[in-house]
């Protein structure tokens, strides 16, 4: 069995975010959209990502 520390990838960081209740509604509903059910922090990088990709073009 792989530990979860030694499964991470060594390339990254954990970043700790506070965040409104509210938000965090938000984001859990979002999560619901999706055809997968991503975890809250996966949803999280994906609308990083999304933002990041509208500003890089």
């Amino acid at each position: 069995m792989i530990s979860k520390k030694s499964a991470e990838k060594s390339d990254t960081q954990a970043v700790l975010v506070r965040m409104p209740v509210e938000m965090i509604e938000k984001i859990d509903a979002l999560r619901r959209t999706e055809d997968d059910l991503p975890t809250r922090p996966e949803m999280i990088r994906r609308l990083v990502e999304l933002q990041m990709g509208r500003k890089d073009g």
